[in-house]
């Protein structure tokens, strides 16, 4: 399997999903005008992945700014990590913010009481 690696742009994070390693990255701003046309791939390559993925997986997100439509992908994405956390497979959520960034910090918050992943919440 193949890294998917996205360039970050003004309006889409950086993706950098490493199937070797099991380190999956989203980093940026999320405000696409079509969510779905950004999300469906990284949807498809995670669940690609989920086939046969490493010992252990993290996903490393670190946004400074989603919307409500990208959010929903989102969550969409956090549920596929939870299906195979819930088949036993090591997985975990690093969510990353700015200390004073509480908006960020409660959506994180909320996914995890959503999917009830293991997170690790991180100051940058």
């Amino acid at each position: 399997m193949k890294e998917l690696i996205i360039e970050k742009t003004q309006n889409t994070p950086g993706v950098n999903f490493n199937p070797s390693d099991g380190i999956l990255e989203i980093e940026g701003r999320s405000i696409p005008e079509n969510p779905n046309d950004f999300y469906h791939p990284l949807l498809d390559w995670i669940a690609q992945y989920f086939k046969d993925p490493r010992d252990f997986t993290v996903l490393k997100i670190n946004l400074e700014y989603i919307n409500s439509g990208s959010s929903r992908f989102m969550l969409t994405l956090l549920r596929t990590v939870k299906q195979c956390y819930n088949k036993g497979y090591d997985c975990r959520v690093e969510w990353y913010y700015e200390e004073e960034d509480e908006s960020i910090l409660d959506l994180g918050k909320h996914f995890y009481e959503t999917t009830k992943l293991p997170f690790d919440f991180k100051v940058i």
